[in-house]
């Protein structure tokens, strides 16, 4: 019995996965960027948790803002603020698949907000960060489109 309820969750666990990563945003549980305010890695240059107060749907996932100043900023201009490859991993896309992220590994670079699987992969990310978003670049519309 123990044993099949292990299953099980690893089964559930796979599908929320699976789904979240079907989506063009990382958005675990509808959440972009888990929740944080993507403004703010602009304008405050650190992860700031965004609130249910200020929140937009974009790209089927809820986007979550710190204040309705960079709610406006993100509904003018989303795409200048919106993480690069729908938040995966940047150095996952330069290989060719999406990779979920962590909020804490994030880099903006030529005003462009990335976001790595780890630290540790964002240590492989930022040794050749021009080239890998080169790569990346290339591959994210056939990226953007896997399951």
């Amino acid at each position: 019995m123990k044993r099949l309820l292990i299953i099980a969750a690893l089964a559930f666990v796979t599908v929320i996965q699976a789904k979240a990563q079907s989506s063009e945003i990382f958005a675990p549980g509808g959440k972009a960027i888990k929740g944080y305010d993507p403004v703010a890695f602009f304008k405050e240059s650190k992860p700031v948790k965004g609130s249910e107060k200020f929140e937009y749907k974009w790209k089927d996932a809820t986007w979550y803002f710190s204040t309705a100043e960079n709610l406006e900023a993100f509904k003018a201009d989303p795409e200048k603020y919106a993480p690069q490859y729908g938040g995966y991993c940047a150095y996952g896309t330069s290989q060719g698949h999406k990779a979920p992220t962590q909020t804490d590994t994030w880099t903006v670079l030529n005003d462009k907000l990335y976001f790595n699987y780890n630290d540790k992969v964002k240590e492989l990310w930022t040794k050749d960060q021009a080239n890998l978003i080169k790569v990346a670049d290339e591959k994210w519309p056939e990226v953007k489109a896997q399951k």
